[in-house]
């Protein structure tokens, strides 16, 4: 009885050994976890959008790394608030620190100089002073754009190719080049699906319509009502809250038999449309910005001694940094397919999509 307790014990520890060798490994040889933070900008960490897709990457990396996170919500956006939860990370060893939008540009800019030990993620964002007469990053901040007019041209040629004719509507949020990007390349790729791809489909420059912020949920409930009540029958939303709205106007009308549809924008909102008991969804593709990906890879670089500081890197349809779900319940297999083949045109440069307004409806 002694040598099998003996010998229990001796298959135990041969057992435990290589589980604790194996965390030992991931930990750098029982070095501290890398600490990643994140302020969130305005609305909350389940915005469906910025804040959301930002933290989504940064959970996806906590469970892949070896890294403890942890985000704070600033008590407005102004940028005293995000200086205050910035330094409130630091001063909790979160010193590497994820920002997502172009609000924090003038915090990160300070920020930078205040926190030399500290590196920073700028989302949608160059570092810059309050008056805009100095732009400058240090090498502890990367800035990270997005080509969203390449997202927003394959989320028209979709659109376009599902519905095939009918009337369109825009509806952004703040008129900034981010949200003017994925405006102007859906037209492009409404355009493009009508003159190559048998389409006609048709947006009126009435129905191009910027609310004018990101937060005013009942405003963009009323944009999308008039636009539905003129027959328009699906919104590509790049606002935020405002989104929220519309995408709140087309579920109750969906839900009483009509067939309207949102475009959805940044992140995959398929879910975010869903009602008649989750059975169904108004989104029918969304136009996506790889955020969670982005930050993702810095968390990825900087463990590696490879992190970026001091550029400015664009993810684009070459590297797969936009483009619409893997999966468009809503899209037919031909339509996915056509967009694909779409995609690697773009890849290839044999499609090139304009960041301009350049030709398109006024």
């Amino acid at each position: 009885m002694k040598k099998a307790i003996t010998l229990l014990m001796v298959l135990v520890l041969a057992l435990a050994l290589p589980l604790s060798c194996k965390k030992k490994d991931n930990n750098a040889a029982g070095a501290e976890a890398m600490k990643v933070g994140m302020v969130t900008d305005a609305g909350t960490i389940d915005d469906k959008s910025f804040n959301q897709g930002t933290w989504e990457g940064i959970l996806l990396a906590e469970q892949d790394m070896d890294i403890e996170t942890k985000y704070l919500k600033p008590t407005g956006t102004t940028e005293a608030d995000y200086m205050k939860e910035i330094g409130n990370l630091i001063d909790a060893g979160y010193t590497f620190i994820v920002t997502p939008g172009f609000k924090f540009e003038t915090a990160i800019f300070a920020a930078q100089d205040k926190y030399p030990e500290a590196k920073f993620v700028l989302i949608d964002g160059t570092p810059h002073n309050a008056d805009w007469s100095e732009f400058r990053a240090e090498a502890n901040v990367v800035s990270i754009f997005f080509a969203e007019h390449e997202s927003g041209f394959l989320a028209g040629v979709a659109t376009a190719l599902q519905l095939q004719e009918g009337a369109l509507g825009f509806i952004g949020g703040m008129e900034i080049p981010p949200v003017q990007k994925f405006n102007w390349g859906f037209q492009q790729g409404v355009i493009y699906a009508n003159a190559n791809l048998g389409t006609m489909v048709t947006m009126d420059a009435e129905n191009i319509l910027y609310q004018g912020s990101f937060s005013d949920v009942a405003a963009g409930q009323q944009l999308a009502a008039q636009m539905f009540d003129k027959g328009v029958k699906a919104i590509f939303c790049a606002a935020g809250g405002v989104g929220v709205g519309a995408i709140n106007e087309a579920k109750s009308r969906a839900a009483s038999g009509e067939e309207v549809w949102i475009v959805g924008v940044d992140v995959n909102q398929y879910a975010d449309g869903l009602y008649n008991d989750y059975s169904n969804s108004i989104i029918l593709t969304s136009a996506m910005k790889r955020i969670d990906q982005a930050a993702y890879d810095m968390i990825k670089a900087e463990l590696a001694g490879t992190y970026p500081g001091g550029e400015t890197l664009t993810f684009n349809a070459s590297n797969n940094g936009v483009g619409i779900p893997e999966e468009n319940p809503n899209l037919s297999a031909d339509v996915e397919a056509k967009v694909k083949e779409v995609f690697a045109a773009i890849q290839a440069g044999d499609i090139v999509v304009s960041a301009e307004q350049g030709d398109l409806i006024q």
